[in-house]
């Protein structure tokens, strides 16, 4: 990869945020997003369990069947590596993974070759120069990470009667006139962060679409510490506190805010600066410094109602390019986020929950509907405020000059779904690799409920895979698993298509056919269907139709050598239904607010053939690209994948009342919570193994059992009583690398290359690196009005000419001396590498003497981040 400067990314952020709001009105064509604890929801597909969370499709098939051919000249050949060409999953044989919560040592420890890849989006201005700087060193840029405040809206009195003034959205809503943003990302962040006051980033087609809402909100929610504390003033008045020698009391006792801050990064700095703040405005505070294991207890698993916390100092990462952002209203602010008892304790008005709701559903018709919906929504938010954004983040992600990987454009190489098939010491095949994070074994792993933390959830993508794959440039989905699909969506939805795998069309109307799934009966243990449910035909705006290839069964393997069967997809199906039905021995409640979500626009599944497997689903969710409105029901849940034999062993432990799949129902069963590779849950696991081995049953035998013949159910027992008896863990997925071991004291990972994975290891070779485009723009220094003025849009990548045939488009933007956008029109194509603007009379004409500014917008068509170049000109008369 080619050096970034640590200039040439904090210009890319700042200056993609002000050009993309400027050019506004086009069709959202990327969403998605993670925490950097846990992880924020990917553009993924939110209508089934295995809905393909914050990861994507790959492949089952040679390559993607509409692989972008890349029109340069071809290089020299290169004489290929021993034992290249046969290599089948991933380069490396092992990857251990170690705990360095210090951003400086770990770069330190990279310069000596103790650590290869540092796995965190960092966004130290120090650290980023020390990389730019080293001849060991080099970087992936990524700008998909942001920070913001997690507030807890218990009460107004937490359970010991200790007042909690963020019980009241007004004061919520204060805290964004009290903070300074411009502080923050010059301040604290050096630099390398934008402000940010929304719940999508700014650098994102979201924002450019709704520009003119978010320029308002950002003026009206501009930093006025005087408007702040009054509004605090009039509501703690109204609460009953008192300001007594400026310090706010309740109840005799001085208001005492927890602010529960992270210490890995500049969050330690953030969370000072609030406490200093909430101090100026008469309150105790007490600052509670803890790392991701330490807090994560406290703001994500315990219960609010408690009064651990009052303000947590978050961050988090969009895990691939966002398509569309939408979804993140209801995933934020509402109970359909996590299954957590932190976002089960969220209220919303009635009018809010419900514009979240449909959003997270595409419940519109146009574009136009969409942008009315995302404005009240963005209101709405504000007025909330249950999370305070803070900013965008330029962050690096650090590594030595001769480790290859493609690192997704927004979520880095932690977030990034590929890093684990095209992780590799350049050069070699086999051997080791070392990568460091700053926190890792933060939460139980298990694929229903369970860690949602960067750290974990990167590890957990590379021992899993979806039916999909994300393109880490523009977030777009490939087939993994998949060997084609169809889409069929309702005459006149905004539904497009990209990729020549999914075959897109419309029709009038779409029939739900009378055999195909539409609930579930958790007492009789089966699916419903329409005709059973539905007294009138049910129509749906969309369907989907997935394929999956001949050798799905034979090809595709679990860790522990069980072939994966359509038991596999029927659990996931089952869990999608079963744990939201109050009559369901698995009952969670944590799970029924998104299933309403879900169930809202769901209208049937069918499975058309078992074997080759295809699969009908018709719901009246879409999303505008056709790439991510697919259904695949492949068995990869909210965090992570499961096979259907160590999830029966999970659901056993649970309906005997010892695990909890959840965070939520665990504190609320006072039980474990669950976890496939280490701690109490393994002895548990263990001793329901050993019962199912002995008798052969299995959840959901009404209806698994009429696909799960009793040799799969043996033979799976026994495969999996083998692999705990080698491995001592029970976490299994289909990916390129398997979980050996798992060491939570140490905090050391060891994953190893699974041997019986089907793919060619260079099968994502095209994404080994961006093909950002490198814009240089020349023309005229001195510009007379009304008269014509050219400029030249030089646009190349590693020296060579961009091909036009590869660009989606070039803009321009015209600022006059006032900073006032002036005019905006694309430019147009001379031939490869070379694009002309044209400043007509009458543009030059309406432009006021002084010092105008051009600014070229490059859209490739492989890369969603776009590329940018400005130049400043004089006009006279």
């Amino acid at each position: 990869m080619s050096r970034n400067t640590l200039a040439s990314l904090l210009s890319l952020l700042l200056v993609a945020t002000l050009v993309l709001s400027a050019c506004g009105g086009t069709p959202p064509a990327e969403p998605t997003a993670a925490p950097v604890e846990p992880t924020a929801p990917p553009a993924a597909e939110p209508t089934a369990a295995p809905a393909e969370p914050t990861e994507v499709p790959a492949e089952a098939e040679p390559e993607p069947t509409a692989e972008p051919e890349p029109t340069e000249e071809p290089a020299e050949p290169v004489e290929p590596v021993a034992g290249e060409e046969d290599r089948t999953g991933a380069w490396v044989d092992t990857v251990v993974v170690i705990e360095e919560p210090s951003s400086d040592a770990a770069v330190s420890r990279m310069e000596t070759g103790e650590i290869d890849l540092y796995a965190y989006s960092v966004s130290s201005a120090d650290v980023a120069r020390l990389v730019d700087e080293s001849p060991n060193l080099d970087l992936y840029q990524s700008f998909g990470s942001y920070n913001e405040l997690t507030l807890n809206p218990s009460g107004p009195e937490f359970n010991d009667g200790r007042l909690n003034p963020f019980a009241v959205p007004a004061i919520r809503e204060a805290m964004n006139w009290l903070i300074d943003r411009e502080y923050i990302t010059q301040e604290i962040m050096g630099g390398m962060a934008a402000p940010r006051w929304l719940p999508f980033n700014n650098a994102s087609n979201d924002y450019a679409m709704m520009a003119d809402v978010a320029r308002a909100i950002e003026n009206e929610y501009a930093h006025d510490r005087e408007r702040a504390v009054e509004i605090i003033t009039a509501e703690m008045e109204a609460l009953g506190a008192t300001l007594e020698n400026d310090v706010w009391t309740y109840n005799g006792e001085p208001v005492e805010i927890i602010v529960l801050i992270r210490t890995e990064d500049e969050r330690r700095d953030i969370g000072d600066y609030i406490a200093n703040i909430l101090e100026d405005a008469g309150f105790t505070t007490f600052r509670d410094y803890k790392t991701a294991a330490e807090a994560s207890p406290i703001w994500m698993q315990g219960d609010p109602t408690e009064g651990g916390f009052h303000i947590y100092t978050g961050g988090w990462v969009t895990t691939v390019v966002p398509r569309d952002l939408s979804t993140n209203f209801a995933y934020f602010y509402t109970d359909m986020g996590l299954p957590y008892t932190l976002w089960q304790a969220y209220e919303n008005t009635e009018e809010f929950y419900d514009v979240a709701q449909r959003l997270d559903q595409s419940a519109f018709t146009t574009l136009d509907e969409r942008y009315d919906m995302m404005s009240r929504a963005m209101d709405l938010a504000l007025e909330d405020s249950i999370r305070i954004w803070l900013c965008d983040r330029a962050s690096i992600t650090p590594k030595r000059n001769e480790i290859t990987v493609a690192a997704d454009l927004y979520g880095g190489v932690s977030g990034a779904w590929l890093w684990a098939p095209t992780i590799r010491r350049e050069g070699e095949v086999g051997g080791e690799l070392t990568i460091a994070m700053p926190s890792i074994l933060t939460e139980p792993w298990n694929p229903i409920a369970g860690t949602n933390w960067i750290y974990d959830m990167m590890l957990i993508r590379g021992t899993g895979e979806m039916a999909t794959m994300y393109d880490p440039y523009t977030g777009l989905f490939w087939p993994r698993r998949l060997e084609s699909a169809e889409v069929i969506v309702q005459e006149g939805l905004p539904v497009f298509a990209t990729h020549d795998w999914v075959d897109l069309s419309f029709e009038a109307e779409i029939t739900v056919p009378d055999d195909a799934w539409v609930d579930w009966d958790a007492t009789e243990q089966r699916f419903l269907t329409a005709g059973e449910v539905n007294e009138e035909p049910v129509t749906a705006l969309r369907k989907s139709v997935v394929y999956y290839p001949e050798d799905l069964y034979e090809a595709v393997k679990w860790h522990d050598g069980s072939n994966f069967s359509i038991g596999d997809i029927l659990m996931g199906m089952i869990l999608t239904f079963d744990q939201a039905k109050e009559d369901s021995p698995y009952f969670d409640e944590a799970m029924v607010p998104a299933f309403d979500s879900f169930i809202s626009s769901f209208r049937g599944v069918k499975i058309v053939s078992e074997d080759p497997l295809v699969i009908e689903t018709y719901s009246d969710f879409y999303q505008m690209d056709a790439e991510m409105s697919i259904d695949s029901w492949w068995p990869y849940f909210s965090q992570g994948q499961g096979a259907w034999h160590t999830l029966a062993l999970g659901l056993m432990a649970e309906e005997a009342g010892e695990l909890a799949f959840s965070a939520d129902k665990s504190e609320k069963m006072d039980t474990e919570w669950l976890s496939l590779i280490a701690g109490p849950s393994m002895e548990i696991l263990a001793s329901h193994l050993a019962e199912a081995s002995a008798d052969g049953t299995i959840p959901y035998a009404a209806t698994l059992g009429e696909f799960v013949p009793e040799d799969e159910i043996a033979a799976r027992f026994a495969n999996a009583q083998e692999w705990y008896d080698t491995m001592g863990h029970f976490l299994v997925g289909t990916g390129p690398f398997y979980l050996e071991r798992a060491f939570p004291v140490e905090k050391t990972v060891v994953l190893q290359r699974f041997e019986d994975y089907p793919d060619s290891a260079s099968r994502w070779a095209m994404f080994s690196e961006a093909r950002i485009a490198e814009v240089e723009l020349d023309g005229p220094g001195l510009i007379n009005q009304g008269q014509e003025a050219v400029f030249e849009v030089w646009v190349t990548f590693e020296g060579e000419p961009y091909p036009a045939d590869d660009i989606s488009e070039v803009k321009f933007l015209v600022f006059d001396s006032a900073g006032e956008l002036a005019a905006s029109e694309a430019a147009e194509p001379v031939e490869d590498g070379l694009w002309e603007i044209v400043l007509d009379a009458e543009m030059t004409e309406a432009l006021p003497e002084g010092s105008s500014r051009l600014e070229a917008v490059v859209v490739s068509k492989f890369v969603a981040v776009p590329s940018f170049e400005a130049v400043q000109f004089v006009v006279a008369p």
